[in-house]
This record gives structure tokens, sequence and C-alpha cells, in this order.
């Protein structure tokens, strides 16, 4: 191989990584909204934790943010706009990176 095939595969091997981690903490951000939006209505437990692995799976429905919020807005039922749901989106995404990293 010449180094330029080793630079070639190095960079292919960090996309794959990146493109994962960024599944990964989009994942984990959806999780700690929907556990969040659990404490808004009062669930807690293994009942906080089912439903924050719902509002993980909601976002599997189409591609970008939107069918999340729209999942966590209907069932807050006006406790939390969606604005607000988008801000908690933002403001939690840097908190699920840290926590990735910390677990590497």
């Amino acid at each position: 191989m010449t180094t330029f095939d080793d630079r070639e595969n190095a960079f292919e091997a960090k996309f794959a990584h990146d493109t994962e981690m960024q599944f990964r903490a989009e994942a984990r951000r959806n999780k700690l909204v929907g556990l969040w939006a659990a404490g808004l209505l009062g669930k807690s437990g293994d009942e906080a934790a089912d439903y924050a692995m719902s509002v993980v799976s909601a976002d599997f429905e189409e591609a970008g943010i939107e069918d999340v919020v729209r999942k966590v807005a209907g069932d807050l039922a006006g406790k939390a706009s969606a604005d607000e749901i988008r801000a908690k989106m933002a403001e939690l995404l840097p908190v699920a990176k840290a926590q990735l990293m910390s677990e590497f």
C-alpha cells in the first residue's frame, strides 16, 4: 500500500467513527430529553425509562429532530412548547457527547 492509500483508509475510518459517535450522541440526547419530559409528566423509575426509550424510538420516523419534538410536545400537551423542547435538545446534546466521551 502507498502512503496515499493509508491516508485514505484512515480518513474513511475516522469518518465512520465520527458518524457512529454522532448517532450515539443524538440517541443519548433523545433519551435525556425523554427523561426530562418524563419528569414533567410525573413519571419516575421504570416508567420514566420506558418513556425515554419511546422518545429514542420516535427519532427513527424521519430525518431530523422534528419527529422527536412532535412526539414530546404532543405528550406534554402544553407543559412545554416545541421551541422549549428544541432548546432543551440543544442544551442536552453537549451533555450527551460528554457522557459518551467519559465512557470511552
